[in-house]
């Protein structure tokens, strides 16, 4: 008898931003990791910030309808020294985070250490760096810039959910003693 095939994850992960939003979408499936699809939301430059926003729910949102993810993970704003510059990138992170909540996705968020630490094994990695793994993680991605950031915060959800999966699992088991 073979052992039965792990259950597909579909993973999204969005790197925001109020100029392009990196979103990526990997595959997992036990510890096997795959690429899906990558790319960027743009919004246009001269719009209000409303309409800019509305660009990015909308971009967002087609990239759900489309690659129909199971979770989502978003990487967390850090603060830059332009206060407008924080302030505009903190209302793009929310769409980020609003678009997959309200699609009924799990959405879960990361540091940018955390995430270059899971991928390059470095807190401070460059974007290089992070290029460089993801093709070497994901093969099949070509991912530049914010769309391969994206798919570094998916890799880092996929660790970081199996691992919690792992432990709630064998908690699980340890509860009944190892009996099913």
């Amino acid at each position: 008898m073979s052992p039965a095939q792990p259950q597909r994850l579909r993973v999204l992960g969005l790197d925001p931003g109020l100029r392009r939003t990196g979103w990526g979408v990997i595959d997992v499936r036990g510890n096997h990791l795959s690429h899906v699809a990558a790319g960027c939301v743009t919004s246009t430059l001269g719009r209000s910030l409303a309409e800019r926003l509305v660009e990015l729910h909308d971009g967002i949102m087609a990239v759900i309808v489309h690659w129909q993810p199971d979770e989502a993970a978003v990487e967390e704003t850090f603060v830059n020294k332009n206060p407008e510059s924080t302030l505009k990138l903190g209302l793009a992170r929310s769409v980020a985070l609003l678009v997959p909540a309200k699609a009924g996705l799990t959405v879960a968020e990361y540091t940018n250490n955390q995430v270059k630490k899971a991928v390059v094994g470095a807190g401070r990695a460059d974007k290089n760096q992070v290029a460089v793994m993801m093709a070497h993680i994901l093969p099949g991605s070509s991912a530049v810039a914010d769309a391969a950031d994206a798919l570094a915060i998916a890799v880092c959800h996929a660790h970081v959910a199996g691992t919690n999966r792992a432990w709630a699992a064998g908690a699980a088991k340890a509860a009944w003693g190892g009996r099913r």
